[in-house]
């Protein structure tokens, strides 16, 4: 009898752990399963601003390649407004399935100290991974009497509040590479804004403004030509574009650094194993020598980071830049 109550007891609890095991293994094959075939279907990728801008540009290069190797078409997708925002929201409200993708840059992590936005940058999102930099370059109209950094800042001293350093708007990254040089060197200069960072080169190219903190991709041509004096990069090395031209921080404001980057984001929520298939293609994208060489034609430097040290790296961005947002009194307006 007692044989028989044991058996009776047991046979529940062995039905129950068979219940439990498909339970768990469940989910885990339907996991997998969706990471096998993904992409079933074309994968959209939105960018965040508008078609020609360096956004596009390297986010276009991107989709092609991860088009050849998913098997399925990315189709990029310009949602522009709000500097950058709107789409960005676009991608954070979306189906966390692997189909909607945000490819945006460095607008993600500082657009939230300027105003209030319907999405928080780690939060609302898996950051797949940091694929690369577009450092700032320091330059001025070639008619300016200062051939160096430390010239610059000299003569800044000498007229304060009478050289004009031309932004692309308010908020964005020429504005604030601007801010960030105008505070570290202890220097006072006028800060004109542009709608974009073409009005504001031409601009200082018209020598109207004196100064223009842009990035290599904007301004390297314009260097070239000598239309745009440089004095000094803003990477922590030195551009293969630029050999002969100093960081800004080797060249008299130690520890200066400033570079737009870029990102590809999924919405929070989107299962892990598609992000880890991501992942894999965008390294070996990134570090394939047809990427290196397109990215360096752009002036931009290949810089592949994960979702942890992405993550890490959005939060460090949000401290640096919200310095010089609070001592700046920059408001969106």
């Amino acid at each position: 009898m007692r044989k028989a109550k044991l058996k009776r007891k047991s046979l529940p609890m062995m039905v129950l752990g068979a219940l439990l095991a498909v339970a768990v293994a469940f989910p885990l094959a339907t996991a997998l399963g969706a990471a096998d075939a993904y992409p079933s279907k074309p994968v959209r990728m939105i960018i965040s601003f508008a078609p020609g801008g360096s956004t596009d540009i390297v986010g276009r290069l991107i989709a092609t390649k991860l088009s050849e190797r998913l098997g399925k078409q990315v189709v990029p997708e310009n949602r522009s407004g709000g500097g950058g925002t709107l789409g960005i929201e676009m991608v954070a409200k979306s189906e966390p399935d692997g189909y909607t993708l945000l490819f945006t840059s460095s607008a993600i992590a500082i657009n939230p100290l300027l105003d209030k936005v319907p999405y928080d940058p780690v939060k609302s999102f898996i950051p797949i991974a940091k694929m690369g930099n577009a450092p700032a370059v320091l330059t001025v109209h070639p008619g300016v009497q200062a051939n160096s950094v430390k010239e610059l800042i000299a003569l800044a001293k000498k007229q304060p509040g009478n050289l004009v350093c031309a932004a692309a708007g308010v908020g964005s990254f020429v504005h604030l590479a601007s801010e960030l040089f105008k505070m570290m060197a202890g220097i006072d200069f006028k800060i004109v804004q542009f709608k974009g960072g073409g009005p504001a080169m031409i601009d200082t190219m018209g020598g109207h403004s004196q100064i223009l903190v842009g990035t290599i991709t904007m301004t390297l041509p314009q260097i070239k030509t000598g239309k745009l004096k440089a004095l000094g990069f803003g990477g922590s090395a030195r551009s293969k574009l630029l050999p002969d031209l100093p960081t800004v921080s080797e060249a008299g404001l130690p520890g200066y650094e400033a570079s737009i980057w870029w990102g590809l984001f999924a919405p929070a929520g989107t299962p892990m194993v598609i992000v880890d298939r991501l992942q894999k293609e965008l390294d070996a994208i990134i570090n394939s020598e047809e990427t290196k060489k397109i990215f360096e034609v752009q002036g931009a430097e290949p810089d592949l980071l994960g979702t942890a040290d992405f993550v890490k790296f959005i939060e460090a961005e949000g401290v640096k830049w919200g310095k010089v947002v609070k001592e700046g009194n920059i408001r969106k307006e």
